[in-house]
Formats: structure tokens, sequence, C-alpha cells
């Protein structure tokens, strides 16, 4: 352990902890970088996605027909443009194969589903790694109160076989400890704060789908209505 009080610093307390406490620090500190990687991502993710289906939305509403929308070739970059694209190419079929009036409903029931399977892919899409950042913000203050108890166990052991108690003897072994709950907490907060964040965000998302699938739907319908 340290020698005296004046050492007692971050890198000196990590240098001088148990091998146990030093490998839970190590691994705190891998679980911190790693969550805010995946939260500067998740950030540009969402980011991107909102634009992209901005950008969409003008065009779906700019006065264009849905085979002019449609022509943006075979593969969409967007997640909203492969919901209508999932859409659209049953439609097509449906044109294709000369669909009577009776089929309406079996046509627009189709469409439905295949714009709902799409839009459980666009989730389960944006939702990636979004598990990472739940658990690190559950488990590292345990992790972290781990390498604490670990830590005062080994500072009695010492003041047990030193058979002194004064603070010099104390205090090192106590600050070891509890240094692995602050990182705990570093890792967990940040991990906290973004998992919400991009919960709600992810929500935001999916009604701004499911609400633009139903405006796919009513414009379909009202084509079926125009060829009746």
């Amino acid at each position: 352990m340290v020698a005296d009080a004046e050492q007692l610093t971050v890198w000196s307390l990590f240098l001088e902890a148990d091998p146990v406490v030093k490998g839970v620090m190590l691994m705190l500190a891998v679980a911190s970088l790693w969550s805010w990687a995946i939260a500067v991502d998740k950030w540009m993710q969402f980011g991107e996605l909102d634009a992209a289906s901005r950008k969409f939305e003008r065009e779906f509403w700019s006065g264009r027909s849905m085979e002019e929308v449609d022509d943006r070739g075979d593969r969409p970059r967007d997640a909203m443009a492969r919901v209508f694209a999932a859409a659209s190419r049953e439609w097509r079929e449906a044109r294709r194969n000369g669909a009577p009036g009776e089929g309406a409903e079996l046509l627009m029931a189709r469409v439905d589903r295949l714009m709902q399977a799409q839009i459980s892919r666009e989730m389960q899409r944006a939702s990636r790694s979004m598990g990472v950042l739940a658990s690190v913000g559950s488990s590292a203050p345990f992790i972290g109160l781990f390498g604490t108890v670990w830590g005062i166990m080994n500072a009695f052991t010492s003041i047990a076989a030193q058979q002194q108690t004064n603070l010099a003897v104390v205090a090192p072994g106590i600050a070891e400890a509890l240094f692995a709950t602050a990182l705990g907490l570093v890792a967990a907060i940040p991990a906290v704060i973004f998992y919400n964040k991009f919960t709600g965000d992810l929500d935001r998302f999916g009604d701004r789908l499911d609400t633009f699938s139903d405006e796919v739907a009513a414009r379909l319908s009202r084509r079926l209505t125009e060829r009746a």
C-alpha cells in the first residue's frame, strides 16, 4: 500500500491496489469508454435518422406521385424510405397482376403487414447496442462495490498484520477501496443518462414510423378508391 498520505493520487491508488481491485478498476474503465463510444455513435445515428426522415417526408408530401417518390433505386438507404418501399413493392406487384377491386381490403392488409414488419426491422437496427448501456448502467455500481468490499477487507487485514490503527495506515487502504466505487459511479451515471435519452429517441422514432405507415396506407387506399 501507499506509504503516506502525500502519495495518495489516482495513479498511485491504481498501482498499489490489490490485483483483484486493480482488475475491477480496469473493467470499469473499459466499460466507461465502451459506453461513451456507443453513446457518441447512437447520438450520430439518431441525428442521421431524423434528418433522413425529414427529407423523405418532404418528398412524400411534395405533391409528387407515389411512383415518382418510389423512384429512388432498388435499395433505399434511410429507414422511412425502406418502410415506403415495402408498401410500394406490394402495390406495384398488385397493379402488375391486375388485382380486382374486391381484393382491395386484402391488398391493404398485406401492405400494412409488410410495413409493420419493416418497422420492426428498423427498430431492431436503431436499438442495436442499447443493451450495453443498460448493462453498464445497472451493473457498474455493483462491480465497483465489490472492489470496495475487497479493498476494505485487505485494508483490515493489513491493519491486523501491522497491529497499528493510526490514520497513515488506515487511509491508503480505505482510499484504494473507495476509488473502485467512484469508478463504478463514473461508468454507470453517464450510461444511465444516455440510455434514458436514447430510449426516448427510439420511442419517438418508432411513433414517427407508425404514423408514416398510416399515412402511406391512407394514400394507397385513396388510390384504390379512385381506381374503383
